[in-house]
């Protein structure tokens, strides 16, 4: 299978995927409430996108300097690649954590985004197919025979699409979760160790440059998972949904 890059595509998809994931939040909000008064809820929104963005930003760019070196100003050259979703995970999560510590506030936050993070994210990784090999998600080399061609005429894994279906199922799967009665804050530390889980699997399909023998995103991976491991601790008077 051959497909002729659209890069133009990439940036739509994208916008897409940050809107279909914020009405989809709305909608969950609307439906189940929030216990975080709005003043609160938007100094975390907040601190999630910020710490996303600069997450994001930091990993990506740390990610080719076995390669090209780090150089500080690339940090803030925010057009073009150099971006990256773990990191951006792993910034936002650690932002908003800070932002509670300071703001004392002790409710877990995340559930309502847990499923609108797979669908936006889902949405965007079309677009990083479609990107082409300019985007730096594309596979290793397959004979398998659904290998894309990406454009220099070798056949390789579309792992954007393996993405797209994983993050499709784990939002099927996190929407039974949430149907059932569960632990405030459950639904997105699942959501966060799948995916890490996934992303530290799939990336040994991508060419990446490695770092004793893994690539950042696959010890940036091992490092959330240790994380959220650590701190996985549910007290009894935590709230159960029903």
């Amino acid at each position: 299978m051959a497909i002729l890059p659209q890069p133009a595509l990439h940036p739509l998809f994208e916008a897409l995927g940050y809107a279909g994931g914020y009405a989809l939040y709305r909608h969950q909000r609307a439906q189940r409430g929030d216990i975080i008064s709005d003043d609160r809820r938007w100094w975390i929104i907040a601190a999630a996108a910020i710490g996303a963005l600069l997450g994001s930003r930091v990993l990506g760019v740390l990610e080719y300097a076995p390669i090209h070196g780090f150089r500080v100003q690339q940090l803030f050259a925010f057009t073009g690649g150099g971006k990256t979703i773990v990191g951006g995970l792993l910034g936002g999560w650690l932002a908003v954590e800070i932002i509670k510590r300071l703001a004392h506030i002790r409710s877990r936050t995340g559930d309502l985004f847990a499923v609108p993070l797979c669908i936006g994210i889902a949405i965007g990784r079309i677009g990083c197919f479609f990107a082409g090999l300019a985007d730096d998600t594309c596979g290793t080399p397959t004979t398998l025979p659904w290998g894309v061609n990406f454009g220099d005429g070798i056949p390789r894994h579309p792992t954007q699409l393996y993405e797209f279906l994983f993050l499709i199922l784990l939002a099927f799967a996190l929407h039974r979760f949430n149907a059932r009665r569960h632990h405030e804050g459950r639904t997105f530390r699942l959501f966060m160790a799948a995916y890490l889980a996934w992303r530290f699997l799939i990336d040994f399909i991508k060419p990446q440059p490695l770092f004793h023998g893994l690539n950042l995103i696959q010890w940036a991976c091992l490092a959330g998972i240790l994380a959220l491991a650590a701190s996985d601790v549910v007290p009894s008077t935590e709230p159960v949904y029903a």
